[in-house]
């Protein structure tokens, strides 16, 4: 396995579609994606795309941890035990458990809900910048994964954010040009209120994540 190095805004392979993967078994595509999981982990990233590490194919690889979400779609984690919810909070929460590491190969996301909401989001390839934007709020996506399976969830709140991030660079998109305002970028250090409420109750290494 190898630390792959990661593009960074202004580099045309950031720009461009990325090809379908032709055969998701082939052995290129398994080593491609071993690569990409170590250099996601070397840069603390919860989410990266094959665009990102030089390479202009439609794999992204991602994770969402229960509590990160919970976190940043604003549930407290003691909250009313399932069983004591109505139905459409219990829905929600659903999707906010554990999202294992997955590895989605030529992914397509159906957009489920007109309803839009604003989160910080920051990038692999845009380093010290974050910013607020505006994502889908439920979704369905489904790709291959690398035997071949069909990989389909629904998704809300921040695993519907990390899952369109990761997608949009498959398709030459970093997340500024999703931007409605751009006075909500800002550097990291520099960010404020936002930024703070956002991620109050994260370990002070882990309040800028990257999505990739």
């Amino acid at each position: 396995m190898a630390i792959l190095k990661i593009a960074r805004m202004g580099h045309p392979v950031l720009r461009r579609r990325a090809a379908p993967v032709a055969d998701p078994r082939a052995p290129e595509v398994r080593l491609l994606v071993r690569d990409m999981l170590e250099t996601m982990e070397d840069a603390g990233g919860t989410g990266l795309a094959a665009p990102q590490v030089h390479v202009p194919l439609r794999v992204v690889v991602f994770f969402v941890a229960g509590r990160r979400a919970e976190l940043e779609d604003g549930i407290l984690e003691d909250g009313p035990p399932e069983e004591g919810l109505p139905e459409e909070a219990r829905h929600e929460r659903r999707f906010r458990q554990d999202v294992p590491l997955t590895v989605l190969i030529n992914p397509e996301i159906e957009v489920l809900s007109q309803d839009t909401a604003l989160g910080p989001e920051a990038c692999l390839s845009v380093p010290g910048l974050v910013g607020q934007v505006p994502r889908a709020t439920r979704i369905r996506y489904r790709g291959l994964g690398l035997e071949g399976e069909t990989i389909e969830r629904e998704a809300a709140g921040f695993h519907a954010r990390v899952v369109q991030h990761e997608c949009d660079h498959l398709d030459g998109i970093l997340y500024p040009q999703r931007m409605t305002d751009l006075s909500l970028l800002a550097f990291t250090s520099e960010a404020g209120r936002f930024v703070e409420e956002a991620f109050e109750d994260e370990p002070e290494d882990e309040k800028v994540q990257s999505h990739g």
